[in-house]
């Protein structure tokens, strides 16, 4: 069986891509498969027992059922919590598309699945030429979309998502994820997307405070994910 592996991007910041990242693994787990999880590109990381820890890849880790190197996991990580390409010039670090290709590849041979999280939104700026797109298309990833179910999200789903399909890939399936509990009229929020996004909505999180990963998991379908060619929408 050939690996599957599936990119996780963001309409924005901070509206869960970590969650929903986590929450795929977790399906994937229950799904009977091997799921590794990656996060090639960390801004945001501490020190602890002489090993940078970044927030967003030990919650991967920890929902992930295949441990993989933390220079596969993250071959990039950076202590600034600041944009990717500002905090790596600041360390004097080269983020190279192909270091982290070569790292995804390892990670295919180990597991069922691999989850991929970008950083930030899908054109997150990674040097003075390339962003995260770019990474994208050299992975050459379909990708899940996590829209941030708040005011504005519609226009950011949609450019999103017309951006992926410029680039060349596919929209595999997206995920409405719940972050401001107070969203006036979030159910027509959805139906406007579901009407136009051409792919499956995977599930809709609600919020959830704290964050759990395991209950984000019981709301998604990943059925589309797991047999991608039973759903060609």
């Amino acid at each position: 069986m050939t690996a599957l592996s599936y990119f996780v991007a963001g309409t924005d910041t901070e509206i869960g891509k970590t969650l929903v990242s986590a929450a795929l693994l977790h399906g994937f787990a229950r799904a009977g498969l091997r799921a590794a999880a990656m996060k090639p590109i960390a801004s945001g990381a501490v020190l602890r027992d002489g090993v940078l820890h970044n927030e967003d890849a030990d919650q991967l880790d920890a929902a992930a059922n295949v441990a993989l190197p933390n220079e596969i996991r993250t071959p990039f990580m950076m202590r600034e919590p600041i944009a990717p390409h500002i905090a790596a010039a600041r360390e004097g670090i080269a983020l190279d598309i192909g270091r982290i290709v070569e790292a995804h590849r390892f990670a295919l041979t180990q597991a069922d699945v691999v989850v991929v999280e970008g950083v930030g939104g899908f054109r997150v700026p990674l040097d003075d030429t390339h962003d995260t797109a770019d990474l994208a298309v050299a992975l050459n990833l379909p990708v899940v979309l996590v829209v941030g179910m708040r005011l504005g999200c519609i226009s950011h789903a949609l450019l999103t998502a017309e951006a992926i399909v410029a680039r060349g890939l596919t929209l595999a399936g997206w995920v409405a994820n719940r972050v401001d509990p107070d969203m006036l009229y979030p159910d027509e929020n959805i139906a406007t997307l579901k009407q136009r996004l051409h792919a499956p909505l995977l599930g809709v999180i609600p919020h959830l405070m704290p964050a759990d990963a395991a209950r984000a998991a019981a709301a998604l379908d990943i059925s589309a994910l797991t047999h991608p060619l039973q759903h060609k929408d």
